[in-house]
């Protein structure tokens, strides 16, 4: 899987492993149609940065998911 192409099936791949990560508790928290094309660039970096750690503090989940929380549509 190339994360450097923007696809629908990319934005869905890193959602979905950034949920698993960290262990977010509603699955529906963030969609792939709700992000705009534009900020695949923006997840992509939040994505690498949760793979490349092991634990999260609450104060890192809230940022995280308040950065997510950013990136959908209004």
């Amino acid at each position: 899987m190339n994360l450097a192409v923007n696809t629908l099936e990319n934005t869905e791949f890193m959602i979905e492993e950034i949920k698993k990560k960290l262990r977010m508790a509603s699955g529906a928290a963030l969609k792939a149609s709700q992000l705009n094309d534009t900020q695949y660039e923006d997840l992509r970096d939040i994505y690498e940065m949760v793979a490349g750690k092991n634990q999260f503090s609450i104060s890192e989940i809230e940022a995280i998911t308040t950065e997510l929380g950013k990136l959908r549509r209004s």
